[in-house]
């Protein structure tokens, strides 16, 4: 019949097309690869957070001059699986994060890094930096705001603490959904989760599984590990549970929520370069006197610098003493950046930049 007469002579023209860009991706690779060899003789960086955001950056605006035929949103995606299997060509990056594996954490760190990297679970937030220290990771990726929970306090005791810095960031929704090796919901009878999970979940999981038993388990991520093997269970968890212990999505996005992100935070031991999309992340103290605070952020007003955000945090020294977290638009290679905080700095009993990093898109 004519229809598949054209639809044979489509896909022909299909599979020539993935063989010219599987032979890309070779050249891709090699291309890589001859950077790392150079980068490795004079001691530079493998990976560089904002050289791989001006790709993304650039490649996105391609596809919007080329008609988006494929989804812009999809460009990031796609490149970042790319650069993350040809920068494996030149080095194995190490990345530890807050475990276990399949949990929203891991989920962050895959969506920044891609897939070809050695992933290290830790145990605790604390752990992640320790094992940037002791050399056994070159990043760490670890949670610092919830919009529903609020702010990470841990995370921002063990920055002012340690000499890392921040390198990157990642906003993540956080979704929950119902997952199974049966694609079936009416032959579920037990759904396995963490116990937040499943109270955030709750409200649905009584209209649309009034039977099914409701089973606590450690981790969304066990949970997922269970369902596996269990043809009538399912679990609550995120995404990344999904593709790690290959089940199907049999109902997005179940949770009560509907904007919860959480921002997750990179971090290496030095601050990359200016992507022209930058943020810098400060903390600092201020004498006790009034309009102490006024004072010592004048230099931001002074200087035209933006400050999205600031957020104060008792500094455990004296009582009713506290520092200050703030983000401000900008990366410290910048005069105006750089002039300001140092004025800021001299107004400040105790001053620290935490990173300069590509702001999250």
């Amino acid at each position: 019949m004519e229809y598949r007469s054209k639809l044979n002579e489509l896909r022909k023209k299909i599979d020539e097309i993935d063989e010219q860009i599987l032979r890309l991706l070779n050249d891709r690779a090699r291309l890589a690869r001859d950077v790392g060899h150079i980068k490795k003789k004079h001691n530079l960086p493998i990976y560089v957070p904002s050289r791989e955001q001006k790709i993304f950056d650039r490649l996105e605006q391609l596809n919007r001059e080329f008609g988006e035929y494929f989804p812009t949103d999809s460009i990031k995606p796609v490149f970042r699986e790319i650069i993350s299997a040809c920068r494996s060509t030149e080095e194995n990056l190490k990345v530890a994060y807050l475990g276990p594996r399949a949990t929203f954490t891991h989920q962050a760190a895959i969506e920044h890094f891609g897939q070809a990297v050695e992933y290290i679970p830790v145990q605790t937030i604390k752990d992640v930096f320790e094992e940037i220290l002791k050399e056994r990771a070159d990043f760490g990726v670890v949670p610092v705001e919830n919009t529903i929970e609020g702010i990470v306090n841990y995370t921002h005791d063990l920055l002012v603490d340690y000499t890392l810095k921040i390198t990157g960031e990642v906003i993540l929704e956080i979704s929950l959904h119902l997952m199974g090796i049966n694609p079936d919901i009416k032959q579920i009878v037990r759904v396995y989760s963490h116990r937040h999970a499943l109270a955030e979940c709750r409200e649905w999981l009584m209209k649309n599984l009034p039977h099914a038993q409701l089973i606590e388990v450690e981790s969304t991520a066990k949970a997922a590990e269970m369902a596996k093997d269990d043809y009538e269970s399912a679990a609550v968890a995120g995404e990344a549970a999904a593709d790690i212990y290959g089940l199907h999505i049999i109902e997005k996005k179940i949770d009560r929520h509907t904007q919860n992100f959480t921002r997750f935070l990179i971090i290496g031991k030095d601050i990359p370069p200016a992507s022209g999309n930058d943020k810098t992340t400060f903390v600092f103290s201020v004498k006790n006197e009034v309009g102490a605070l006024y004072k010592t952020l004048e230099p931001l007003y002074k200087h035209g610098i933006n400050m999205t955000k600031i957020e104060s945090r008792p500094s455990k020294k004296e009582a009713w003493d506290y520092i200050f977290f703030t983000d401000i638009e900008g990366h410290i290679e910048e005069d105006r950046i750089r002039n300001a905080l140092k004025e800021l700095e001299k107004k400040s009993p105790f001053f620290k930049i935490l990173g300069s990093y590509p702001k999250a898109h």
